[in-house]
């Protein structure tokens, strides 16, 4: 699991979940993708949130058995959007 700021915010948190290819939001041993601050903590408040560390532009990701070369071109792709 690896976890990384996208400068931009929420906007770029939600590019990068809409550009990914390979990455699922929701998965089993694929690898998965998410931005907490539109997703697993969109219901919270942000005080709480960034409370805890979380900001608007963190994106995790949780590596899974793909080829580690597609995911990273399929990262890279996604992060020329941002």
């Amino acid at each position: 699991m690896i976890s990384f700021e996208l400068t931009g915010g929420i906007p770029a948190g939600k590019t990068i979940m809409n550009s990914v290819k390979l990455a699922e939001s929701l998965g089993a041993v694929e690898t998965m993708i998410t931005h907490p601050a539109t997703m697993t903590h969109a219901d919270v408040p942000k005080e709480e949130w960034e409370a805890r560390g979380l900001t608007d532009g963190l994106v995790r990701l949780s590596v899974g058995i793909e080829n580690s070369e597609d995911i990273i071109a399929d990262l890279e792709q996604a992060l020329t959007k941002v």
